[in-house]
């Protein structure tokens, strides 16, 4: 299992498109993987989960990846993130 903390910097957080993106960039990994903000975790690869956790601009949240591709994954999304979507 590897775990990564990273800032929302874009201005809309991980809502609406920045968050559709995310949700498919973790549909392409086969391992378990899982968004953490305050404590509560939800799946990465469910638009529903990701959605309530009201990530905002300035939000810290880790990323936990956890399988056979987890590496990967958490390089993938978290410059997904770093790079305010622009992959």
């Amino acid at each position: 299992m590897i775990v990564k903390e990273v800032v929302i910097n874009n201005q809309v957080g991980l809502y609406a498109r920045p968050a559709t993106f995310f949700i498919q960039k973790a549909n392409e990994f086969n391992c378990s993987i899982w968004v953490e903000k305050d404590e509560r975790r939800v799946n990465a690869k469910s638009l529903l989960g990701v959605l309530s956790l009201g990530i905002v601009k300035g939000t810290r949240i880790k990323i936990i990846a956890d399988g056979s591709d987890e590496v990967e994954a958490i390089e993938t999304l978290s410059n997904l993130i770093m790079t305010d979507f622009s992959d």
